[in-house]
């Protein structure tokens, strides 16, 4: 998905993205290439059967970024969810001496970071735009929420 692309549904237009970011359990620099290659593929995966556009999938040592995009009825929590769910079963079944690093059980810990991100405007011009809704004008011209 391209910066300028707006996806359309059945009855809205959207382009949101989310930047989410979320570490291997207790921090584990278990992210080697073999698991990168794994997480990479299966993101591929992931963008094919559900609901979810990867831009781009980043992997460090112990943690995870993705640039993601989704319909606006799909969460961040979801994406995060689904994300998890099939890459740590992916990363089990194809490196299972994984499983013997950590405890538990769990590739992914239980908490991440997730952020939107704008691409059209920033956020004083949409302050503005919203804090001048159905005041007076002063002058004729409409503000813009856009250049």
């Amino acid at each position: 998905m391209t910066n300028e692309t707006l996806r359309s549904g059945y009855h809205c237009v959207w382009q949101i993205h989310y930047h989410v970011v979320f570490p291997v359990k207790y921090r584990k620099a278990l992210m080697d290439s073999a698991a990168n290659a794994i997480i990479t593929e299966t993101a591929e995966g992931i963008f094919q059967r559900c609901a979810i556009e990867m831009e781009a999938v980043g992997c460090d040592k112990d943690h995870i970024d993705l640039l993601c995009g989704a319909h606006p009825k799909v969460s961040p929590g979801r994406i995060v969810q689904i994300f998890k769910n099939i890459t740590a079963r992916e990363i089990f079944r194809q490196k299972p001496s994984i499983r013997k690093e950590l405890w538990g059980g769990e590739f992914w810990t239980d908490g991440y970071y997730v952020a939107t991100v704008g691409e059209r405007c920033d956020w004083n011009t949409v302050e503005k735009y919203v804090q001048k809704q159905g005041k007076p004008k002063t002058d004729l011209s409409q503000l813009k929420l856009f250049d």
